[in-house]
């Protein structure tokens, strides 16, 4: 290759070198007019953005503040009314409470005017008093100088005739009622009145829980009585029983709850009357004897019991628990003679049954041993007597017959189940506590008719002689926890509504059943 060419091809390099740049930069130059076009474009749009933006929030801008400004005249208005009513109201206020002052000031000038007035008529009163007082004395004066007889003498005439008179009349009547109560011995009258002292009545027993006296004539009341009140102070204080000394003729009454106590105080005051000799070291000689003579006929009494009844082995201080429900009644029934009958009465149903009968007849007759002592012991009859068996060595069987015979714990043998049928047998029939067939049933009724008057009961029942009244609930309408309220409420109203001795049970029963066939 020769110099030309190398030239020329040179040549050549170069001015395509030079078209390239040419062209780039002519395309450069394209490109930046392009973009020129284009940012004019978009800061057109973005100007007009802005200026829209500007209007729309200048817009809004009136709008909020004309929703401000109408909020805060209905803000305004709302206090201005709110305003408006208080001092409405606290004028009305004002004006209540002037009255109310003026009220007042009325009441207490009358009240003013009454107490003056009331001051006067004391001040009449008193005058009228000392007139009065002093226009006796002269009547009193004038009657002495008639009658020639002072205030004292004829008081002493007047009592005396008037106790004369009451004596010969009160004479007459105690005669008429001896002759009519001749049929009956002594001995039954007695019981007949301490069948009337019954525990469960505490409150209203004041007049029957009395024991009666008779006295040869009126001056043994005085011996009664003594020096300064010496000998009757001496008798109660040993025997713990109010003596009564009053108008009445020939009797002194013996007061008392305890009907042992009153039964060694009537004694003792036999013997002293037929002994004559009334004096403190006689009296607590024959309380001494007394005491003896109850002593051994509460042992006598639980030994003929044992004996009638066939129970053997029993500790020597139950038979004489025993023998102290001689003198125990409830709702007017012998405890002693209701033993002996549950006694034989679950001894009977025991045989029929093939159960061990003197298993039944042991526990019958100490199911009720607690009432023996529970005036003096603090608890139920059938804690108490628990306690005693457990003291005394008896068996579990026995001890849960007596604990269960008035369903507080759950019966663990066919005995307890009897004993506690033989309980209720006894104490419901007829006749067996004091009360008419008529007003037993009426009670049994009433007990029902409170039960059914409470919603949501379905039926109800009343059982073991009124002792208790069982209740079947409806389910759907009282809940797990209205049954306690339910139960309450029905105690309440038994308790307002009826006069009854002792407790009554409330029993409620809600039972859920669900029932279908297979077919």
């Amino acid at each position: 290759m020769n110099i030309g060419e190398v030239f020329f091809i040179e040549q050549m390099l170069i001015g395509c070198v030079v078209g390239l740049i040419l062209g780039v930069g002519c395309g450069i130059y394209y490109r930046k007019k392009v973009a020129e076009a284009k940012v004019g474009v978009a800061e057109e749009r973005a100007n007009k953005i802005v200026d829209d933006a500007i209007k729309n929030a200048e817009a809004k801008k009136k709008e909020i503040l004309l929703e401000a400004k109408e909020e805060s005249i209905r803000t305004k208005n709302d206090l201005e009314k709110e305003v408006r009513e208080r001092r409405n109201e606290l004028q009305r206020n004002e004006r209540r409470l002037f009255q109310k002052e003026e009220t007042l000031d009325r009441k207490a000038e009358s009240y003013e005017r009454k107490e003056e007035q009331l001051s006067k008529k004391m001040e009449e009163l008193e005058k009228q008093k000392e007139e009065t007082k002093e226009l006796r004395e002269k009547q009193l004066q004038e009657l002495e100088r008639i009658s020639g007889l002072t205030t004292e003498d004829a008081k002493n005439y007047i009592l005396s005739m008037v106790e004369n008179d009451v004596k010969h009349e009160a004479t007459l009547m105690i005669k008429e009622v001896e002759s009519k109560a001749k049929a009956e011995a002594d001995k039954r009258s007695r019981e007949i009145v301490a069948n009337a002292i019954q525990r469960c009545a505490v409150d209203h027993v004041a007049e029957t829980t009395v024991s009666v006296v008779q006295l040869p004539n009126d001056e043994m009341k005085g011996r009664i009585i003594g020096r300064e009140g010496r000998n009757i102070r001496a008798l109660e204080t040993l025997t713990g029983i109010d003596l009564i000394i009053d108008d009445t003729p020939e009797a002194v009454i013996l007061s008392g709850f305890d009907p042992i106590r009153r039964e060694i105080a009537r004694i003792a005051l036999e013997k002293l009357i037929i002994d004559g000799r009334v004096h403190p070291s006689r009296i607590e000689e024959m309380v001494e004897k007394a005491k003896k003579e109850v002593e051994t006929t509460i042992k006598e009494e639980g030994e003929a019991a044992t004996f009638e009844t066939g129970v053997n082995g029993l500790h020597p201080e139950l038979v004489r628990l025993l023998g102290k429900l001689k003198y125990r009644t409830s709702y007017g029934q012998n405890v002693l003679k209701h033993s002996i009958e549950v006694s034989h009465l679950a001894g009977l149903m025991a045989a029929e049954l093939g159960v061990d009968v003197n298993l039944a007849k042991r526990a019958g007759l100490l199911h009720d041993i607690g009432k023996s002592v529970d005036h003096e012991m603090e608890g139920s009859h059938v804690s108490i007597g628990v306690g005693l068996l457990k003291r005394y060595k008896e068996s579990a069987l026995i001890i849960n017959a007596v604990e269960a015979h008035h369903g507080d714990v759950e019966p663990n043998s066919i005995v307890a189940v009897l004993v506690q049928a033989a309980d209720a047998i006894s104490a419901a029939r007829p006749g067996a506590r004091r009360e008419t067939l008529e007003s037993y049933i009426k009670r049994l009724e009433k007990l029902e008719e409170i039960a059914d008057s409470f919603k949501g009961v379905e039926k109800s029942f009343a059982i073991q002689a009124g002792r208790e009244l069982r209740i079947i609930v409806v389910p759907e309408d009282v809940d797990d926890e209205g049954m306690t309220l339910l139960a309450r409420d029905i105690a309440k109203k038994i308790e307002e509504e009826l006069e009854y001795p002792g407790q009554i049970k409330v029993s409620l029963i809600r039972e859920t059943r669900a029932v279908d066939y297979a077919k």
